[in-house]
């Protein structure tokens, strides 16, 4: 059997919680993975130091006060929506949500071996059944009606290499030329936002293909 060489390209998801964009990206990315043989490395970001980092704001603060903008980009999210029916999505009323806890939580899941069903919850509690989850209170609730042991991953979070490896994803990923979620990077190739799912999958055939024929 011919092997699939888009296995072995590197091909990244650059998230933050906060965003809802990440979160209806995200839906999208089984299907490319099916599709190309790929399979995305889940990329923890602190979008604030992104922002901080780069001089860049959330789109509720760059678009405060223009007109038509703003209504274009909610009928856009719409037609994303419908296009990938993403039937649970629900704003969150109380966004902007600081992010910090939640993204240690998610490097801290990461390193003990329950990422999955952390960043499941998040996403749910979020932006399914949205909640104030820079709550310490509603934050810890949530988790545990999730099943998530969230004291165990709290201790965890609060360590150093935790800590450290949420500060350098996020670093690494403004070095290599990110200033928002979702970031996506193909390779070396950067992409950014859920409008760039399409050329996200034509890069990783092409650039598939191309290490075929160098291969051959």
């Amino acid at each position: 059997m011919e092997e699939n060489l888009a296995t072995s390209l590197p091909v990244e998801f650059h998230f933050d919680f906060g965003s809802p964009n990440a979160y209806l990206a995200e839906l999208a990315l089984p299907g490319i993975e099916k599709r190309t043989g790929c399979k995305f490395e889940y990329v923890p970001v602190l979008l604030g130091g992104v922002y901080k980092a780069t001089g860049n704001m959330s789109p509720a603060e760059s678009l405060r006060g223009i007109k038509n903008k703003p209504e274009y980009q909610k009928l856009e999210m719409q037609r994303f929506i419908r296009r990938h029916g993403a039937v649970k999505f629900n704003n969150n009323p109380f966004f902007p949500v600081n992010t910090l806890m939640l993204m240690r939580g998610v490097v801290a899941a990461q390193f003990e071996g329950v990422f999955e069903p952390y960043f499941r919850a998040a996403y749910h509690h979020m932006w399914e059944e949205p909640k104030k989850m820079d709550d310490p209170a509603i934050f810890k609730a949530a988790f545990e009606s999730s099943g998530i042991d969230i004291d165990r991953l709290m201790a965890r979070a609060q360590q150093d290499d935790v800590k450290q490896r949420l500060i350098q994803n996020t670093n690494d990923a403004v070095s290599r030329g990110s200033f928002g979620s979702p970031t996506f990077f193909v390779g070396k190739e950067i992409f950014f936002g859920k409008d760039s799912l399409r050329d996200v999958e034509e890069s990783i055939v092409e650039q598939s293909e191309q290490s075929k024929s160098a291969r051959a």
